[in-house]
């Protein structure tokens, strides 16, 4: 298993990291480049962070994996998984789901109106996409939602409510996964929808959660979908969904954030003295780091794995999920560590001037949390690897 990127692969970061210093001395960088949002780091959800994006596709960062005749460079998923590492370690918006899994899936399933009509402008990033997928009762179990499709003349007729969208407070069109049998199996009988989501009868409520990320409550009441806004074929959404689940394996894990948090949290505990002497040179913190840094190291062993398994072209199911579970504790796991090495201090707002390292490891602690359940919980993820790894019994 070979953990190097070759020379063009090299090259390519280079440039990438050559742009981003450029970026910096744009007026509003400090708004484009915010390592310290944690988990929601990764929306153009303000006009800066979206003129970023349309930047990124003049400099053609878009659509790199596209098939020529599609506007795309035809080159490796490693490539655009090498740009989002360098984006997501300053905090930079991702290249997101439009050139993902909505584009992916309907360079592969989409009608030649949805082609023309979507692709060229995701690849100039005008557009913004919202995934409609969990439901009340239909988060980690997906193939359960209730969201009604009816057939009417020239279309659909949705009703139901979604759970939990991001993006949808600032999204152009939704993404959205609705039940059109609801005598077959639960996995089958789900049909994709496009939906703008200024149409009537969409209702948005965000919902803040405690790391500050907005997330959405979305209700559909009476939706009218017209037949030519069904990707690909009725009843197969859920296949189209596995699917677009495996076009963000290159791009989805990223590890330059845990990096950068471990250098964050070693210079604070440098500048941070109790008793005369810096907070880093106390015995029992030193041991702490020591275990901290071995499992930075191993987090990025696991992350590599799932980039080598999918350059051999498997679907790296196992690896994203043990990737995924072991990055997303650690997360926590340096925010936990680093509110007891700094003390009464470190549990600070960052809206306290007083606070430790503005408050960054306040909002680290609150934040992570979310990100063991966003993308499939740490419960799924540990259901992954014992069914399919350990190839243990299930049970009821």
């Amino acid at each position: 298993m070979d953990f190097d990127f070759d020379a063009d692969q090299q090259a390519f970061i280079a440039e990438v990291r050559v742009f981003l210093n450029e970026v910096r001395q744009w007026p509003d960088a400090a708004e484009i480049m915010c390592p310290e949002r944690e988990s929601d780091s990764i929306l153009a959800d303000t006009p800066a962070r979206k003129a970023f994006n349309r930047e990124l596709a003049k400099r053609g960062y878009l659509g790199l994996s596209w098939p020529r005749e599609y506007g795309g460079q035809e080159r490796p998923g490693i490539y655009e998984y090498l740009l989002n590492e360098e984006l997501s370690r300053v905090g930079a918006p991702l290249i997101g789901k439009g050139v993902g899994c909505v584009g992916q899936t309907l360079i592969s399933h989409g009608s030649e109106k949805l082609k023309q009509e979507f692709l060229p402008k995701i690849l100039r990033a005008e557009i913004e996409f919202a995934l409609g997928y969990s439901e009340p009762h239909a988060g980690s179990d997906l193939a359960a939602l209730k969201l009604k499709a009816e057939r009417v003349d020239g279309g659909w007729r949705l009703n139901g409510q979604k759970m939990f969208t991001t993006s949808a407070h600032f999204a152009d069109w939704y993404w959205l996964a609705a039940r059109t049998d609801f005598e077959a199996p639960k996995h089958k009988g789900i049909s994709l929808f496009l939906v703008p989501m200024d149409q009537p009868g969409i209702t948005i409520h965000p919902i803040e959660t405690m790391g500050e990320h907005v997330t959405n409550q979305v209700f559909i009441d009476d939706v009218f979908v017209g037949d030519d806004y069904l990707v690909g074929e009725v009843d197969r959404g859920w296949t189209y969904i596995c699917e677009a689940l495996d076009y963000e394996r290159f791009t989805f894990y990223t590890f330059s954030p845990l990096e950068e948090k471990l250098k964050a949290l070693k210079e604070t505990l440098r500048n941070t003295r109790r008793d005369g002497d810096r907070v880093i040179d106390v015995p029992h913190v030193r041991r702490r780091m020591a275990r901290l840094i071995a499992e930075v190291e191993t987090s990025k062993m696991l992350q590599r794995r799932v980039i080598y398994a999918a350059s051999l072209g498997r679907v790296p199911t196992v690896e994203a999920a043990m990737c995924k579970l072991y990055s997303t504790g650690l997360h926590q796991r340096l925010a936990d560590f680093a509110l007891d090495a700094l003390g009464p201090e470190g549990l600070l707002h960052k809206a306290d001037h007083a606070a430790p390292a503005a408050g960054k490891w306040e909002w680290s602690y609150r934040a992570t949390a979310l990100d063991t359940i966003g993308a499939g919980t740490s419960e799924i993820q540990k259901n992954i690897i014992a069914r399919r790894e350990l190839e243990l019994p299930l049970t009821n």
